[in-house]
């Protein structure tokens, strides 16, 4: 991966983050840089895992690829918010 494709994940990596979160019902209990954080996560993980299913190069916007950043963004954040509740 090139420099511009790491910066374009980190930059999608926000994106998705946020999304994520919105896509969470309730009040999460983490930070924004943590959120940040489960969203670059998840727009790696997340595109790998498009490109093993084949679907990370298509005509137009990649949309089954973003949802599938954007189901493992709000996995992440649900489940660090609820390991912060039990604290």
């Amino acid at each position: 991966m090139e420099i511009a494709g790491i910066i374009s994940a980190i930059v999608i990596g926000i994106v998705i983050g946020v999304l994520g979160r919105l896509v969470v019902p309730g009040r999460q209990r983490i930070g924004i840089l943590l959120t940040i954080v489960v969203g670059i996560v998840a727009a790696f993980v997340g595109a790998f895992i498009a490109h093993a299913a084949g679907v990370d190069d298509t005509k137009g916007v990649d949309w089954i690829e973003w949802l599938i950043q954007i189901g493992l963004a709000a996995v992440g954040v649900a489940v660090l918010d609820r390991s912060r509740a039990r604290r």
